[in-house]
């Protein structure tokens, strides 16, 4: 088994770095490197979605041969989700990308997909038993559908930026640019996230306490970075460690808000050093990738996406997880912190659908509405995911 995990990272590796590849050529396609910029384009467009397919069916043999290493579908903790989610984004990319022939979308699309993966890594990677509650074929349904339709919505997000990057006017300050520059700082705090992480880690960082959980159990926990915030009742096993400056209640998983605190600070670092080198908002300097698309075809794909992915997330994040609910803990909906928060995602959807069909929110509403639904998104993987203690805190 040690082996076939080796080689479904290798495989995984594989298709990050062609990702990162593919993005270059499509940056060539976007921008031109001659004249007779269609001709070129062309050409640079091929090479990268023939790359972008290679690391494709990489990154699925990757998921396949964990999965025969697991004995069970590779979904059931953070870095398993996560790499998984960034599989399915470059395969909805894929998959539109032939019905519009959009070169742009894998420049905008695969970064985020990369992104994803590399947050995915700083996760721990062992593979460990199932829990009674996991060992069920619908959660392999459940999170597997839930996943392809976040996917599926992260493809209108990346249309819908796309969208804005043309049309927002940049140059003047306006609340339109101050928010479209707030996506940027957003999507770089993923990127504190991997570097903090990586620095602890190569810190050999460890400080150990015990603490009272939930349901009033003493247990130990590890932290891997300086304990900002402290668990319930905390108690340091390691005297020369730094203290936490806060005790969190039960419910709040302090060892993973600390960490989300880490990638704040380093994230928040990182914007401003990006900021001052390239002294312009970096909004600004993606812009001009975004002059050749076209506006109505992106608020097109943004649409049809929402309408694609609208039913598969309904399917796998609710009526799925519903049944599997019922078959793990007798009962359909428990308002746990994943639970709640699936249904505001949920319900934002429906009101995109609703504002689309009966107000004729098209354009920029539109495009403002998809990037929104998927910061909700990710902070459905992130902050609720790492912060909030519950059922679904698996990783």
């Amino acid at each position: 088994m040690t082996q076939l995990v080796s080689i479904s990272g290798n495989l995984l590796f594989f298709a990050f770095v062609c990702y990162l590849i593919a993005t270059f050529f499509f940056g060539g396609a976007v921008k031109g490197i001659k004249s007779e910029a269609s001709i070129s384009d062309k050409r640079w467009g091929r090479i990268g979605i023939t790359i972008t397919i290679v690391g494709f069916i990489s990154n699925l043999a990757y998921f396949i041969t964990r999965w025969i290493a697991a004995g069970h579908a590779p979904v059931s903790n953070l870095f398993e989700f996560t790499t998984a989610f960034g599989m399915m984004i470059v395969g909805a990319f894929i998959l539109i990308y032939f019905i519009y022939k959009t070169p742009i979308l894998g420049l905008f699309a695969l970064p985020i997909a990369i992104i994803i993966i590399a947050y995915a890594s700083m996760f721990p990677r062992d593979i460990n038993p199932l829990i009674p509650a996991l060992k069920s074929y619908w959660l392999t349904i459940h999170v597997i559908t839930a996943a392809m339709g976040e996917a599926i919505l992260a493809i209108s997000a990346v249309a819908g930026l796309i969208y804005l990057l043309k049309n927002v006017d940049i140059t003047k300050k306006s609340k339109k640019s101050f928010w479209l520059e707030a996506v940027m700082f957003t999507v770089i705090l993923t990127l504190g996230f991997v570097a903090s992480t990586t620095t602890f880690t190569l810190m050999d960082y460890e400080a150990s306490f015990t603490y009272v959980d939930k349901e009033q159990k003493p247990s130990e926990i590890t932290y891997n970075a300086p304990p900002i915030f402290g668990m319930n009742e905390y108690e340091s096993l390691t005297p020369a460690a730094m203290a936490p400056l806060a005790e969190m209640p039960p419910i709040v998983n302090a060892k993973k808000l600390t960490t989300v605190t880490w990638a704040l600070l380093f994230g928040t670092v990182l914007y401003g050093l990006i900021r001052i080198i390239i002294r312009k908002p970096i909004s600004a300097v993606l812009q001009p990738f975004a002059q050749k698309a076209n506006s109505q075809l992106m608020d097109e794909i943004g649409y049809r996406a929402v309408s694609i992915g609208f039913p598969v997330f309904t399917l796998g994040a609710l009526i799925f997880a519903m049944i599997w609910a019922q078959e793990a803990w007798s009962r359909f909906w428990g308002w746990d912190p994943k639970e709640v928060w699936a249904l505001i995602t949920w319900l934002f959807y429906a009101a995109f659908m609703h504002l689309r069909f009966s107000r004729g929110w098209q354009g920029e509403k539109s495009a403002w509405l998809a990037v929104i639904g998927f910061i909700i998104i990710m902070f459905n993987l992130i902050a609720v995911n790492l912060i909030i203690a519950g059922l679904h805190s698996y990783a």
